[in-house]
């Protein structure tokens, strides 16, 4: 389930409870029982977790503090003898346009856990990666290779998956900003992206053993998107192809989606204006099928005891495994008709 502004409207207007809030439950289908609530008068927003005394005293014993950041509050507090509540509280308006796919993400985390004190670590451990998140962005929005990255993912989605399958499923199969293996996912096939500025293109810089890693696929490609970057010029601002993508979408629930993925990638509302800057150019964009005799490092061969493997992958000598954009579209239709 996804929340919506709309949510959080209906719930401000809603009758008082005893409680002096508003609130609904949400994955009806969750053996957690998952809410999200509005205070009144103060009109703060909430989600909580309800749970028992015995998983509330195991978080508190693992953990011991509970994360905090600035705008957004996380408390453990006790409704009765019994029973508590994990909440987590936006605390400054400023954050409102995240709260809404940060409550969203948590409550999926916690929603399918087997046991209480299991889905109160997945709230707390989704709590500390958006907090991680916030600072690491800062002041002044993405730094310059997250925006590049961001923008050349926004153009495969736009020039490839747009054009490959219906808009929902687009933006669906953009799994980039949730940190999956690869930038995007779609039944049996998978498409990761590389983004880069320099005249050289020789070569790729491959995350990890699992990025490159068609366990499980049919098909694998990996795009490379060569942009000129500059300030000023005729190029396409990040804000400029977010607005294209958009507008691209009838559907509000895909626009909906897109925004708290762009969210989820560090694109917040409140840096929307350092964004138009700098302008991409696009100069290339190619494609290889990522398959038995395609150089990479996959899980299954490194010896024990090697992990979080980083490597670069030579990408000359590959013409054999070069795609066009309309056979990997073509791959793409053939797995998600």
């Amino acid at each position: 389930m996804t929340v919506t502004e709309e949510d959080w409207l209906a719930l401000e207007n809603a009758p008082l409870t005893a409680s002096g809030r508003s609130t609904r439950r949400i994955h009806a289908g969750s053996p957690h029982d998952i809410f999200i609530s509005v205070a009144h008068p103060s009109r703060r927003r909430m989600l909580f977790l309800q749970t028992d005394a015995f998983a509330a005293e195991g978080i508190v014993r693992s953990l011991g503090r509970l994360p905090q950041t600035a705008g957004l509050e996380l408390a453990l507090t006790a409704v009765s003898r019994q029973q508590y509540e994990l909440q987590v509280v936006l605390t400054a308006d400023d954050l409102r346009e995240v709260f809404t796919p940060l409550v969203t993400d948590i409550a999926e985390a916690a929603k399918d856990k087997l046991s209480s004190l299991e889905a109160l670590v997945a709230v707390v451990n989704r709590f500390d990666h958006w907090q991680n998140l916030l600072r690491s962005i800062g002041r002044e929005g993405l730094g310059a290779e997250a925006r590049r990255g961001l923008f050349g993912e926004l153009l495969v989605l736009r020039d490839l998956l747009l054009g490959a399958v219906s808009p929902h499923t687009a933006v669906e199969s953009w799994v980039g900003p949730t940190s999956a293996d690869q930038d995007f996912q779609l039944s049996g096939t998978a498409v990761e992206v590389k983004t880069t500025s320099a005249k050289a293109t020789g070569t790729v810089r491959i995350a990890s053993e699992r990025q490159l890693d068609d366990t499980g696929l049919t098909a694998m490609a990996l795009a490379l998107v060569v942009v000129d970057e500059r300030r000023g010029g005729l190029g396409q601002s990040l804000n400029g192809i977010v607005d294209e993508i958009r507008d691209l979408l009838a559907s509000s629930s895909a626009r909906r989606a897109l925004d708290g993925l762009l969210v989820r990638a560090g694109y917040l509302p409140v840096h929307r204006d350092v964004y138009d800057e700098p302008r991409y150019t696009l100069r290339d964009l190619r494609f290889w099928r990522v398959t038995g005799s395609f150089p990479r490092i996959v899980e299954s061969a490194l010896p024990e005891g090697v992990s979080n493997c980083v490597y670069d992958v030579q990408l000359s000598g590959l013409d054999d495994l070069r795609l066009t954009q309309a056979e990997v579209k073509d791959l793409i239709r053939e797995k998600n008709d």
